[in-house]
């Protein structure tokens, strides 16, 4: 070791260009390394790209990586006003929210209980409630709803239909490739940060 540090630079997205318009559902796809999750991240804020840009119009609401940005040592509820706090509602909004974050998660009775106590299943279940019931935008997934029990993604994907018939927009990343040619309007496919086809969903 000469005590020198060296720096690398991984380039994880190359000249990708694309516009989702409103009420439209894009899955993408490809094999793990692809880009897919940097791309949800910057749409979602947590990147900036070191060229091109993003622009994205509305509320956005992200389930990246099972609740990031939740404070362990914090209960449920704190969490939930933080984080709606973090997407721009008021407190007001946030507690007239509250009750029904809490029921979708199923979490009444721990709710006061800090989140480091919490299965990974509870961690999971709140971080989705609060995604799906700020009322956002647009929603971006990351390979959520094959986490948890059956009855449970059961009632997630029955509330990511309600966005569809609301016209919200959805970013979509899954590996299941039937999930994405039956909920999707259109796809992207990458690798290696680069788009090899896009189009609708079903081609």
């Amino acid at each position: 070791f000469d005590g020198q540090v060296r720096e690398r630079r991984f380039t994880a997205l190359h000249d990708v260009s694309l516009a989702v318009e409103r009420g439209r559902v894009l899955g993408i796809i490809g094999p793990n390394g692809a880009g897919k999750s940097t791309l949800l991240k910057l749409f979602a804020g947590i990147y900036r790209p070191t060229s091109g840009q993003i622009t994205v119009e509305g509320r956005v609401s992200a389930l990246l990586s099972l609740g990031v940005g939740f404070h362990p040592h914090l209960t449920g509820r704190e969490n939930v006003y933080i984080s709606g706090l973090a997407l721009g509602l008021s407190r007001k909004r946030i507690r007239s929210l509250l009750g029904e974050i809490v029921r979708f998660a199923e979490l009444e009775e721990f709710v006061d209980a800090p989140v480091r106590t919490y299965s990974s299943g509870m961690f999971m279940r709140l971080a989705f409630s609060v995604a799906v019931n700020v009322d956002p935008d647009v929603l971006l997934l990351d390979e959520v709803l094959s986490v948890g029990d059956s009855s449970f993604t059961a009632k997630s994907r029955a509330r990511i239909e309600e966005f569809r018939e609301a016209e919200k927009t959805i970013l979509f990343v899954s590996h299941d490739l039937k999930v994405v040619e039956g909920w999707c309007h259109d796809a992207i496919w990458l690798d290696h940060g680069h788009v090899i086809q896009s189009g609708e969903a079903a081609e």
